[in-house]
């Protein structure tokens, strides 16, 4: 299952579990991971893109060992909310890694990468330092986004607005 829809994943994994983040670059791919409660995200480390059966089982044997329920993807649209080219091959990419059992959700990451460059020239990171760690933490970003939505439709289901 590929949604973005937040109700439809988080019906896919009732009893939460650990999710894995992806910031899907053209050159590597950021991952992070998610404690089993989907409260905080941290930044796992980045994969270079070579061909994509390597990628794929890459991956496969990273959400082996970590015991992965779910796939979190950014999705980078344009400003507007459109589609981009980026966002298009990034559905292509969860396409091809719909057969690995797992649902996958699709969330727009329009400034994540930008968010995280900011934070990193603030702490005075240097343009090499930047460079290794901007895939991984704007994975992160992306996954804690998500997962805050999640836990957010989670209480938005069990607590009527009326009732808060």
């Amino acid at each position: 299952m590929i949604t973005a829809d937040r109700t439809a994943f988080r019906d896919w994994l009732p009893q939460g579990g650990r999710l894995i983040g992806m910031d899907v670059g053209t050159k590597t791919i950021g991952l992070a991971l998610c404690d089993a409660g989907w409260s905080i995200a941290s930044p796992a480390h980045t994969i270079n893109r070579g061909k994509f059966t390597k990628d794929k089982a890459a991956l496969a044997e990273f959400m082996g060992q970590q015991q992965v329920k779910g796939i979190v993807i950014g999705l980078p649209l344009n400003l507007d909310g459109s589609e981009s080219p980026r966002s298009q091959s990034s559905r292509a990419f969860a396409r091809n890694l719909a057969d690995m059992g797992v649902p996958i959700f699709l969330w727009d990451e329009r400034w994540s990468t930008q968010a995280v460059t900011r934070t990193l020239i603030e702490a005075d990171a240097s343009r090499a330092r930047r460079g290794e760690l901007v895939d991984k933490l704007a994975a992160s970003y992306i996954l804690q986004g998500a997962i805050d939505a999640l836990a957010g439709a989670a209480k938005t289901e069990a607590n009527p607005p009326f009732l808060d």
